[in-house]
């Protein structure tokens, strides 16, 4: 049984008390749902795997093979967070160019917390921002392509691209 995030607790049973459940997504394979309405602000849960070193991530999962499936979470230059192994429900939230929720790093540990009130029944997302080394090019972007269907679909996982500021220098005249 998969790991989870002590942060929900049902005071009757004991029990943790979980807001989301795993399910078949329309996005991207499964998918994380809310299954009660959950307030802005919340701390939905931990996003747990195996700590390893960046260079062991990406032995593990090399780039161009299977992109579109993402479980490693970097969390700093020195440690990566592979949720394909001891990883809990957070691993399926999918990404979304539109998101409900983001991830938040506090202490070396990566918790997924809401960013505005989230409907019972919706899909958990947050925006993958993926990092990527070289040249990018379209190709590269389609095989991070994005499937959120959000009117604001940027079309890929990766990052925005930053936006090129022009130096303008004017003559003495």
């Amino acid at each position: 049984m998969a790991r989870r995030s002590a942060i929900y607790s049902d005071p009757v049973a004991g029990e943790p008390a979980l807001p989301y459940r795993v399910r078949y997504s329309r996005i991207h394979g499964m998918g994380v749902f809310a299954t009660r309405p959950i307030r802005k602000g919340t701390r939905i849960v931990e996003y747990l795997g195996e700590r390893v070193s960046p260079e062991e991530a990406d032995a593990r999962y090399p780039e161009g093979v299977d992109p579109g499936h993402v479980v490693v979470f970097a969390v700093d230059e020195h440690t990566a967070i592979d949720a394909g192994r001891g990883g809990n429900e957070a691993r399926f939230i999918n990404h979304s160019c539109d998101p409900n929720c983001e991830s938040v790093i506090e202490d070396r540990r990566v918790f997924i917390e809401a960013i505005r009130r989230i409907q019972e029944g919706e899909e958990l997302s947050y925006d993958y921002m993926l990092q990527q080394d070289g040249r990018r090019t379209r190709a590269v972007e389609q095989e991070y392509a994005c499937h959120c269907m959000s009117p604001n679909c940027r079309g890929t996982m990766l990052a925005p691209r930053q936006k090129r500021t022009r130096s303008v220098t004017k003559g003495r005249g």
